[in-house]
Order: C-alpha cells, then sequence, then structure tokens
C-alpha cells in the first residue's frame, strides 16, 4: 500500500466538481481520481514517462481538500 499526497491537475479537479454536481457515486468519483494521479504522479504532467500506461485498480481511501 502506499500514500500519495498530490495536487490533482485543473481538469480533473473540474471533472470532479462536475461530477459531484451530477450525483456521481463513490466508484466514478474514484475512477475520476484514478485517471488523473497518474497525470502528475508519474508523468508529471507528461514531462517523463509518456508511453507509461497506468492502472490505479484499488484506492483504497482517498481525502480531498479544497
Amino acid at each position: 500500500m502506499r500514500r500519495l499526497t498530490q495536487h490533482l491537475p485543473r481538469d480533473y479537479v473540474a471533472r470532479l466538481f462536475q461530477a459531484q454536481d451530477a450525483g456521481a457515486s463513490d466508484q466514478q468519483i474514484r475512477r475520476i481520481v484514478a485517471e488523473g494521479l497518474p497525470e502528475v504522479y508519474f508523468k508529471d504532467g507528461g514531462n517523463r514517462a509518456q508511453g507509461l500506461e497506468i492502472a490505479l485498480l484499488d484506492i483504497d481511501f482517498f481525502d480531498a481538500s479544497f
């Protein structure tokens, strides 16, 4: 298990707010987080690991602050 503390890119934050406003399920919210984390954690916004494919399949817990 790994603990990550990251700021998601703005487009993913916007998607999270839109999903929340639309009544998205917990699973849908987790999917957006799972798509955004690799962009900042592994790929550094496109500056490295450009061909890397990441799948976060089991998110145990996440906490968001705004």
